[in-house]
């Protein structure tokens, strides 16, 4: 696969799970665990889930160059333009459903559930793609280096650290849990399993061990 398809599918991938991220959001039934400090950070300031998500990246790509060190390396610093862009169309996202605002319960769950499908189809793309990482898996990937921890382990105390800092938060500033409900455990459950079918549907491994996308599918 040539670098610029991997850019390419990497870019339709963070499109993808922008528009997942906007479904999960306006399902009403909490936020995905990355999401969910950028999502009461945008209810207690005047900014949109779009700005915030920036700012918390870019805070989780400070914590990659203080642990790496001289081990960061330099071309992670494409997560600043790449972040900008996820960023810039999680608002887009908002605003195109803007008018998607389910009342029966069952209506909320579809929303959520295809919202989940779309972050793990653009998870999936993104790790097809195999050119960069959004900060929010970067920062992962750098803990599990430096401290030697198995990375899925890692990700599911980084997700808990989110919630669970975003449930204060929203707590001590708004009086209130905003953002955290059933559907931000059930993002949290399905969505890494909904990933791997995607990735072992839509990619195969080629004679030299390249992961490269299967055209046919």
């Amino acid at each position: 696969m040539s670098i610029w398809k991997r850019y390419l599918i990497f870019t339709i991938g963070i499109l993808v799970q922008s528009a997942g991220i906007a479904l999960v959001v306006k399902s009403l039934l909490g936020t995905s665990p990355i999401s969910s400090l950028p999502y009461v950070l945008s209810l207690a300031y005047p900014f949109t889930l779009g700005q915030t998500t920036f700012v918390v990246n870019m805070a989780f790509l400070a914590g990659q160059i203080a642990l790496l060190r001289r081990r960061f390396d330099s071309i992670q610093l494409f997560q600043i333009p790449v972040t900008l862009v996820f960023a810039f169309f999680i608002d887009v996202s908002m605003a195109l459903f803007e008018n998607v605002v389910p009342e029966r319960y069952a209506a909320k769950m579809a929303v959520l559930l295809l919202g989940a499908a779309f972050v793990a189809l653009g998870v999936a793309l993104q790790v097809i793609a195999h050119v960069l990482m959004l900060a929010g898996e970067a920062i992962v990937q750098a803990i599990s280096q430096v401290f030697h921890f198995e990375f899925g382990w890692v990700k599911t105390a980084f997700d808990c650290t989110l919630v669970a800092s975003a449930a204060l938060f929203s707590f001590t500033q708004l009086g209130t849990i905003e953002g955290i409900r059933e559907g931000t455990l059930i993002s949290a459950l399905v969505t890494g399993s909904i990933a791997r079918f995607f990735i072992r549907h839509l990619s195969r491994v080629d004679a030299h061990g390249a992961l490269v996308f299967a055209p046919h599918i």
